[in-house]
């Protein structure tokens, strides 16, 4: 493949990353590897972060609350303008998707790294998104939009059949959805998803379609640039999920033929062709196994959480060419110079207790150990010492293994994830070691339902998971003892301007 001269131009001279973590640092590395300032943003309780700390700049947005930080967009516009940045990269969450927001940076004379508003806005809204697949011949799950009255939908719900999905026409994320398994679950469910979509982006619209019960979530990268050049750099098996979020990532799919993925690649070329799309998104589509049949589900327009397996079996730097192409370069590659090298799986590592509804578990990190090795890659934005708050995603870190084979990767991945050491927060580590364990997910048999149906009721797992709160509860008492000595009030070495101290009393929350 074709690659930056080493003596070329930067794309931009500096970039605001308009993110925070983990997806933060990744953007900041990409730009640092091209010749590019940083100028990083945070939020009070951020005022420590490590994305902070590895910036050329950073500018202060305002208070914990994203709508006061990482969400106001006059701030972020402002700071940019400030820093004379020329770009801006918003990264996943928060306004990557937000058309008005990709429209006020490139009013403001500035770069958005990403795809044009219109993509965004044609993308954004589900129920037209749909209407538009459907015209431009992509498959599309079986279902009706622009419903209004409970009557409304109790016949469309006739119509196509029991089980039905109730899902908000705008936002994601698993927000304003229900599945109703019958009429008299019906109006509750409408009611129910309606009030959550107004509550969560603002719109009750909703929109039903059928429910594939047993389904496998399967996804494509796609990335075009300006010059009207658009590929697709293979799928991504996003089924192991929990409440509509996904928690395990792999490509190859296991499911997939060589004939299907190819077919399937070339919806998804013709899904991001009919909004004239440029830069990197994806498109996700329902997969039934029994009947090798798949449906567009919905196109997110932006760089996934799960960017790095594709990088690792493509072979290519995504970050990078989403900085180059919005800079208005040419994408140098046809769909035939792409292949798929070996077999990679992404873990999350979160901040939270399967044992407890899997709520989000806060306090200062006493251990962060990353394991490492060959073909081990951590994407993070903690450390030791690091504060996990409740403000925010408790993703800790993204846990990645790439091997020859899924058999070799699966191995790697335990071993990786046996080595992965996170005290002073419970965290999934051992609820993905059981995933990564059962026998339906070496046999590729995991459906996005199979998570609720098979684990979460598993008493055992949830004891292995006490035992590790337990555990870390007795590190932390006894790590206490031996730093506080003679006095329980003062520290046996203090080193308040430290700011990874992880026994340093202060107010600010760090990530």
């Amino acid at each position: 493949m074709k690659s930056k001269r080493a003596d070329s131009k930067p794309p931009f001279t500096k970039i605001l990353v308009a993110n925070r973590g983990e997806i933060a640092i990744r953007i900041m590395r990409a730009c640092k590897e091209l010749g590019i300032k940083t100028v990083a943003v945070y939020s009070e309780a951020d005022a420590n972060a490590q994305h902070v700390q590895l910036a050329d700049e950073a500018v202060l947005l305002g208070s914990a609350a994203p709508k006061e930080s990482y969400l106001n967009a006059d701030a972020l516009i402002r700071a940019a303008l400030d820093s004379k940045a020329d770009a801006i990269h918003p990264g996943y969450g928060f306004l990557s998707e937000n058309a008005s927001f990709a429209a006020a940076v490139e009013s403001a004379n500035l770069t958005f790294i990403g795809p044009s508003a219109d993509s965004i806005r044609a993308m954004g809204d589900k129920a037209e998104a749909k209407i538009l697949m459907k015209k431009s011949g992509v498959p599309t799950v079986p279902g009706f939009e622009g419903l209004a009255s409970d009557e409304d939908f109790k016949k469309a719900a006739k119509e196509i059949g029991y089980p039905v999905l109730i899902k908000a026409s705008a936002g994601g994320g698993g927000k304003g959805m229900r599945v109703v398994n019958a009429e008299s679950e019906l109006s509750d469910a409408i009611e129910s998803a309606r009030s959550e979509a107004l509550n969560s982006f603002g719109d009750e619209r909703l929109l039903i379609e059928k429910y594939l019960a047993d389904a496998h979530h399967i996804e494509f990268q796609v990335f075009g640039d300006k010059h009207g050049n658009l590929v697709h750099l293979f799928e991504r098996e996003c089924s192991v999920q929990r409440r509509h979020q996904k928690i395990i990532e792999e490509t190859p799919s296991p499911l997939l033929t060589p004939e299907l993925r190819a077919k399937m690649g070339e919806a998804a070329v013709a899904a991001a062709k009919a909004v004239n799309y440029y830069n990197a998104g994806t498109i996700e589509f329902i997969f039934d196994p029994t009947t090798s049949q798949y449906y567009f589900l919905e196109m997110n327009t932006r760089l996934q959480v799960e960017h790095p397996i594709t990088e690792l079996t493509a072979g290519i730097d995504l970050v990078q060419w989403q900085i180059r192409i919005a800079a208005g370069e040419k994408f140098p590659f046809t769909q035939s110079d792409f292949h798929q090298h070996g077999h990679a799986i992404e873990c999350r590592v979160y901040a939270e207790d399967p044992a407890n509804g899997f709520l989000p578990s806060t306090g200062s990190l006493l251990q962060f150990i990353e394991p490492h090795g060959p073909g081990i890659r951590v994407d993070s934005g903690f450390s030791t010492g690091s504060e996990v708050n409740h403000f925010y995603d408790p993703l800790l870190a993204k846990l990645i293994v790439h091997a020859e084979n899924r058999e070799t990767a699966i191995q790697r991945m335990q071993t990786a994830l046996s080595e992965f050491i996170v005290h002073g927060v419970v965290t999934n580590i051992d609820f993905m070691q059981a995933v990564m364990a059962h026998e339906d997910f070496a046999n590729g048999k995991v459906s996005t339902r199979w998570v609720e149906h098979t684990l979460e009721s598993n008493s055992k797992l949830f004891d292995i998971g006490q035992q590790a709160d337990q555990l870390q509860s007795l590190i932390a008492a006894a790590l206490a003892d031996v730093v506080f000595v003679g006095s329980k009030s003062q520290p046996a070495v203090s080193n308040e301007t430290d700011p990874f101290n992880p026994w340093k009393q202060t107010n600010n929350y760090r990530n």
